[in-house]
This record gives C-alpha cells, structure tokens and sequence, in this order.
C-alpha cells in the first residue's frame, strides 16, 4: 500500500436501502438495514410484519419494487444472484418434509455442495473428509449413518446446519430454526447456536423468530419489523425492550433478562409499563 492511501473498508454483510416491495398490496416499505462483519443479528416480528418476505428478498425470490439489496458485497439487479446463493446458507424447518426417510446425515450434509436434496451422484473423497469434519463441528458426528426417519427434530436442525456450512458460507440465514421442537430440545439447540455463532470464522448469523427466549448472548443486534416497516434496529440491549415489543406486538408485555437472556411475558392491563 503507498504512502497516503486509504485503506478501505469491507463491505457490509448486508446492506438494504429504501426497499420497497409491492404485490397487491405494500409488503415492504422505506426497509433501511446495515448488517456489518462480526455482528449476528435477530430478526424479530409479529406475524404479517415482513419477516419472510425479507428474507425471499435479500435471497433474490422477490424482486425489489424500489430501493436496493446488497448481499457480501453485491448488488442486487448488477450480479449474479444464482451464484451469490451458493455463498449463503439457509436453514428452515420447512425443508425437513422435503427429506428422504432413509437418507443419512452424510449424505444430507454432501447434498449441501450441490443444492441437492437426496444427493444420488458418486461421493469424491475430499466431499466426505468435509463432510464428516462438519458433522464433528455441528457435534453431530454420531449421526452420520443414522436415516433421517429416526432422526430428533433438534438433530435435524443441526444437519441442516451442516448442509449449510458445506459451502462454507458467509451468511447463515436461520428462519424459525426452532420451530416444532419441544422446550428441552429447543435450549439444547439455543446452546448449540451459542456455541457455533463463538467458533473462530462462524458465518454472521441472522436468527428469524417470534421468541425472546432464543436469543443467545452471541446475538448482538435486532430488527424488530411491524407492518411490513422497520419499527427499530440496531444493539440489543438499545432495541431490545419491554416498550419496544409491546408496540411490535400491540400487547403489554414486560421483558426480563437474566445472565444474558431473556423472558416475555404478558402483563396484566393494571400493571405499569416501565
């Protein structure tokens, strides 16, 4: 580097301006969003806010109607969003009806390389020591030959995980992770999330949920989105509050935090909000 340049700035993990969609109605209005290196965000709503259409958005299944969307460092509508995609990962509880009964953890986590669910092609030796080095990491290395029929919900979760790392993404979008798990295996999985989003080179993380209870310490940021508009953003301890999630929820609800995490619960109309 010469003398008297200046050393720029990585671009933002995501950044959304102005993002409007329209279908038959508005969706999406004045969406304004910076998501930097380091930081796992939250993405926190009432249903009907906007959650799942921002996210169809920033993976290119809906086209903005003005504004722009720019993922790790491209812009949408100048690059090749199909290509893009291989960069990021993407976990949701609706891909577990697409999965084959007998299919095994290993395979499932192969599939990942190629956007392939029920992976049917000769596995390379080098996709296999991946794979089975990112069932160790998602601590799901037992599992490996394990048919997803007889497979938990939380261990379905983690192997879909891995099948997102098997790219090694830069982004791991995480919509409604814990949806269908029972209390017990949803802290196991929370944990588990804790412990992937501190590893040394994890993704930044986008978390999508309706539960306070899944926020992690990891997490640092939240968007709390109503009525298709961003309602607020930034650091959680700034955002997240008792105040703030009684308007995103139009309910008097009082938030309490304990060791890093937190606890909602309904208030009685007699309370006071503080």
């Amino acid at each position: 580097m010469g003398r008297g340049s200046v050393k720029r700035a990585p671009a933002p993990v995501i950044e959304v301006a102005g993002l409007r969609i329209e279908r038959d109605a508005v969706i999406l209005d004045s969406i304004d969003w910076r998501v930097e290196r380091g930081q796992h965000w939250v993405i926190l709503g009432a249903n009907g806010s906007g959650k799942t259409s921002l996210l169809s958005a920033l993976t290119g299944y809906i086209p903005p109607t003005a504004g722009s969307i720019a993922v790790l460092g491209q812009t949408y509508g100048r690059s090749d969003w199909r290509e893009l995609r291989t960069h990021i990962g993407i976990v949701s509880s609706s891909v577990h009806q697409l999965m084959a009964g007998h299919e095994t953890p290993l395979e499932t986590v192969i599939g990942g390389k190629f956007a392939q669910i029920g992976y049917w092609g000769e596995i390379a030796p080098a996709d296999r020591a991946r794979a089975l080095a990112i069932l160790k990491k998602i601590e799901s290395g037992y599992l490996r030959d394990r048919p997803w029929r007889f497979l938990s919900q939380g261990e379905r979760q983690r192997v879909l995980i891995g099948r997102a790392l098997m790219t090694a993404p830069k982004l791991l979008i995480l919509d409604e992770p814990c949806a269908g798990l029972d209390p017990v295996a949803r802290e196991h999985f929370v944990q588990f999330l804790e412990r992937l989003a501190r590893r040394r080179g994890a993704p930044t993380m986008v978390l999508v949920t309706h539960h306070v209870e899944e926020i992690m310490p990891a997490f640092s940021h939240v968007l709390i989105l109503k009525a298709g508009s961003v309602l607020a953003a930034g650091d959680k301890r700034r955002v997240l509050t008792s105040a703030m999630l009684t308007r995103a929820f139009e309910a008097p609800l009082r938030l309490a935090r304990r060791h890093g995490r937190y606890a909602l619960s309904v208030k009685r109309r007699t309370d006071v909000v503080i």
